[in-house]
């Protein structure tokens, strides 16, 4: 089976990046998949995409050195199997909050008897190999994000799960649940706790720890803190932050600011 160079990367304890694609473009994935990131994830929960956006993009990537994974648009078991079956060699599952949860995310992303995933690999058996099924259990990535405050209330059981491979945190929904405002650059102490608190119990269960920022600033800090894998921004507010970068200096500085948006 084709590696995943992304576990591979991880296991080799080195920080890895992420590039997240929220428009649905052929040529944005492809372009994001050269452009050095580890992995390249293509967004159905909050980006402009649906399945047929996500199989063309994931075939894009594929072309490219990066790794592609997914984010489903909930925990959707249908949705996660036909992403996999698409080619995706990782899944990024939004708002686990309970150990149930957990494990059904995780059931759908392994094959009997580890799991419930149904046979049917389609793509995956193309772009994986021949063996894809012999060997995809131990290929395909499953992070669950953590992201309200029952789910912070239950890391630990949810750390527990078997086949769990990571955690990604979601802050803005995360500071959303914990301070009642996204974002806020992360200066709530709260926040802040919480943050280092899933990082430091997530690292101390043997299992892999990725967050999303804003830019790479952001996500040189995050690393340095002992984050496994960093993400960027994404694709959409990359794109207006050096659209009004370029606007500013060719104005002299009287056209809109650069953007901080994300997610």
């Amino acid at each position: 089976m084709r590696p995943n160079t992304l576990k591979e990367k991880l296991l080799a304890k080195k920080p890895t990046t992420c590039g997240w694609l929220s428009i649905p473009s052929t040529y944005s994935a492809e372009i994001a998949g050269h452009a050095g990131f580890d992995t390249v994830l293509v967004d159905l929960q909050h980006g402009m995409v649906d399945f047929n956006n996500a199989l063309h993009m994931l075939q894009a990537i594929s072309a490219t050195p990066a790794t592609p994974i997914a984010r489903c648009s909930w925990l959707n078991v249908a949705e996660i199997m036909h992403l996999l079956d698409a080619g995706a060699y990782g899944i990024v599952c939004p708002m686990i909050s309970t150990v149930a949860q957990c494990e059904e995310f995780v059931r759908a992303c392994r094959y009997p008897p580890s799991g419930e995933r149904s046979f049917g690999p389609a793509r995956g058996l193309l772009f994986g190999g021949a063996d894809y099924y012999q060997h995809a259990d131990s290929h395909i990535l499953t992070w669950a994000m953590i992201e309200t405050v029952e789910g912070l209330a239950n890391l630990d059981a949810i750390l527990s799960v078997p086949g769990l491979d990571g955690i990604f945190i979601g802050p803005n929904d995360l500071s959303l649940a914990l301070v009642n405002k996204p974002g806020a650059d992360f200066t709530e102490p709260k926040v802040i706790e919480a943050i280092e608190l899933i990082r430091a119990k997530t690292k101390a269960a043997g299992k892999f720890v990725g967050i999303y920022t804003a830019g790479g600033e952001a996500g040189a800090k995050r690393i340095a803190q002992g984050f496994d894998m960093v993400t960027l921004g994404n694709d959409a507010s990359l794109m207006t932050a050096a659209m009004k970068s370029h606007i500013a200096t060719a104005t002299n500085g009287t056209g809109p600011a650069a953007s901080k948006t994300g997610y």
